[in-house]
Parts: structure tokens; sequence; C-alpha cells
């Protein structure tokens, strides 16, 4: 069975991968040209990733709960809230995109409707330009998330490695535990044995002193009455 910090460990690598997931999906709504249901599709998938990334952090949340140490309930609270933290910003990143996308098709519609033979000419042109530029974002975008994937696989490490910190603490204490626990037994050994002991040394005072007062006893009768 897996031990509770492997199953921190996966469920934090999985609200990493829904947070990008997310991320990802936000630049392509940014970057979409129409129409609507190309909207609507990217719409769908990025409310299917929130639903999962809600999910998993309500799963950390309660693995935080169930912590015996506060220290790490504490601290895995904490990731919780950095995590929701991120999700609502990608709730505000994603409804704003969302709204420039839409007035981007709505404003290309409207061209469509009124555009000649002059606009079409015109509006190749400014496609190319509008390509050339998209290629640039989209690279730009691109190094955006791959800078963020670092930072969040740096905080993932640093989050296992003060989880291995706790677990090896908590084997220490264990540990001493186990050996005072020991000492203890062998203490109650060592009193149970001197009792013991003492009971016995009691008992055979108890039995000399007694034949000695007989002896005096039978002395002094010899002496004091030789008749009887």
């Amino acid at each position: 069975m897996a031990s509770p910090e492997v199953h921190v460990r996966i469920c934090e690598q999985e609200i990493l991968k829904y947070d990008l997931e997310i991320k990802a999906l936000v630049q392509d709504i940014h970057q979409c040209p129409g129409p609507q249901s190309q909207l609507a599709d990217l719409n769908t998938d990025v409310k299917k990733s929130f639903h999962l990334l809600r999910m998993r952090i309500q799963d950390l949340e309660q693995m935080a709960m169930e912590q015996d140490k506060e220290s790490d309930k504490q601290e895995l609270m904490g990731l919780v809230e950095r995590h929701r933290k991120q999700m609502m910003s990608n709730q505000t990143a994603w409804r704003k995109a969302n709204l420039a996308c839409k007035l981007s098709i709505d404003n290309m519609e409207k061209q469509d409707l009124f555009s000649g033979e002059d606009s079409v000419v015109k509006q190749r042109k400014l496609t190319k330009e509008g390509l050339a530029q998209t290629t640039s974002d989209i690279t730009e975008n691109l190094m955006n998330i791959s800078r963020m994937m670092a930072q969040q696989v740096q905080q993932s490490e640093e989050s296992m490695t003060t989880l291995a910190t706790s677990s090896r603490t908590i084997q220490e204490t264990n540990d001493e535990f186990k050996t005072m626990t020991g000492t203890i037994q062998l203490g109650r050994k060592l009193i149970t044995k001197y009792n013991r002991r003492e009971l016995t040394d009691k008992l055979l005072i108890f039995l000399a002193l007694a034949l000695f007062l007989a002896t005096v006893l039978y002395i002094l009768k010899k002496r004091l009455f030789p008749f009887l």
C-alpha cells in the first residue's frame, strides 16, 4: 500500500498537469480566429480541466485534514490555498480571453459583411501580418508556459523535500520512543527483582531473629528452671 507522501506527490503532479492544461487552453482562446463554434469547443475543454483541477485540490485538502501532526496539516493547507489562488487567477484570465476573443470574432464578422473586393485584398494583407504576429505570440507564450512549468516543478520539489524531512523526523522520534520503551521495561524488571529480593531478605532476618530468641529462651530455661 502506498504511503501518504506518495499520494500527496501524485495529487500535486496532477494539479500541476491540469493547471498547465488550463493555461495552454486560455492561450488558444486568445489566439482563436473563430468561428464561435471553435471558441465553444475550447471553453468546453477549459470547463472540464477546471472541474478535474477542483476535484484534485479537494483531495489534497482532505489529505491535509487527515494528517496526525499539526505542522504537516498546516503545510498541506498552505499548498491547498496557493493552488486555489492560482485556480482563481486562471479563471480571471479565462474570462478576459473569452471577452477579447468574442470581440475579435464579432469585429471580423462585421468586416466580412461590409467588405468588398478591395477589402478582401486588404484583409489578405492583414492576415499575413496577423499570422506573423501570431507566430511571434505563440513563441512568446510557449516560453512563458515553459517558465511557469519550471516554477511549478521547483515548488513541487520543495514540497516533496519538506515532506521527506518530516517523514525522517517522525521515524527518528519513533526510534527514540522504542528505545525509551525498552529502557523503561528493563527498569521495571530490575525494580521487580529488587522488591522480591528485599522480601526474601526480610523473611530470612525474621527467621534468624526467631531462632535467636528461641535459643535465648531455651538457655534461660535451663539456667533458671533446670528442674523443668
